[in-house]
Parts: C-alpha cells; structure tokens; sequence
C-alpha cells in the first residue's frame, strides 16, 4: 500500500482543477499544466481536494498511485510558490551573465559558453551566484544540473560550479617528502 498515494492532494485558493478523462488540468490565471495518467490510476475531485485510486491490485498499480499523486502535488506547488535553485560559482575569472534569452559562463575554457535559457524559466545572476526559478520542478532542477554539468566542482580547489547547499570534500594536494 502506497503511504504517498493515500493522502489526497490540497487544491489551494486561486487554482482550478478539473479532470478531462485520463488527464488532470491544473489552471492558475493565464497558466496551464496538464498531467496525463494513462489511465493508471482513478482521479476523483471532491471537498477541495483531489483523490487517487488504483487502477489494480498489483505492485505496478500501488506505483502508480503514489508517482502521479506526487507529481500532482508539485504541480500545485509550482503554481502556487513556485521552486528556486541557486549554483555559486568559484574560481579565478569564472563568471556568469545573462543577454536576453542566453546565460553565457566563463569557466577557464578558451571560449564562452552559452546556456540557452529553456522557456518558462527565469535565470538571475548576482555577483558569483546564479539563480534559476521557475514552476516546473523537473525543469528547473534540469536546467541546473546542466549548468552544473559544464564545469563540476574539483576536489582540490574547489572550482567550479555547484549547488549553493553542496559541500565539496577536499583532497589534500601532492606532499614534498
């Protein structure tokens, strides 16, 4: 039994929910997200809240059940606050800036490198940190991630691009004996 999938999911003031078949439609003021269940679980609207049921009695069912209600709920976390990540930068010349939809990053190589900035996402760069915001979960953290994955932090100096909540474990450098 799913301990996710029991709970039901709050729909908070100012967001509309309605169910078209197999797919949940999730409205805030002009923005729209659709999450398609393909029919794996039973979705049901009452009382202010959003109910999931299984499809089966089987493992893959009870699955289910507890994905789409997860998936369902950072949807509505998304459209209501909305989730943030930071990156910091370190390194002798490593910079960062965004022009228009483009965030371009100095990080040593002999050229810049350019991020096209996906759509939906709000990138701002203060000083060393680079702020990504944005109410699809799985795109910011994406968009992160690839950030990130230009330069990872090394082990010795700590250069490079990480998250702001990471700790990088140092190595000690070569010892003259």
């Amino acid at each position: 039994m799913s301990r996710v999938g029991k709970n039901p999911v709050a729909i908070p003031s100012g967001i509309e929910v309605s169910v078209d078949g197999v797919v949940v439609v999730v409205k805030k003021d002009n923005e729209e997200k659709r999450l398609d269940t393909h029919g794996r679980v039973g979705i049901e609207v009452k009382d202010n809240e959003v109910v999931f049921s299984r499809a089966g009695e089987d493992k893959q069912s009870s699955a289910y059940w507890g994905t789409y209600r997860a998936l369902l709920a950072n949807i509505m976390e998304g459209l209501e606050k909305g989730f943030k990540k930071s990156l910091e930068i370190n390194g002798v010349g490593y910079r960062a800036a965004v022009n228009g939809k483009t965030l371009e990053l100095q990080l040593g190589f002999s050229h810049p490198v350019n991020f096209e900035i996906p759509e939906g996402l709000t990138i701002t760069v203060e000083k060393n940190l680079i702020h990504i915001s944005g109410t699809d979960k799985q795109t910011v953290g994406q968009a992160a991630a690839e950030i990130r994955a230009f330069r990872p932090p090394e082990p010795y100096k700590g250069k490079g691009v990480k998250y702001t909540d990471e700790t990088i474990i140092r190595k000690a450098g070569k010892t003259a004996s």
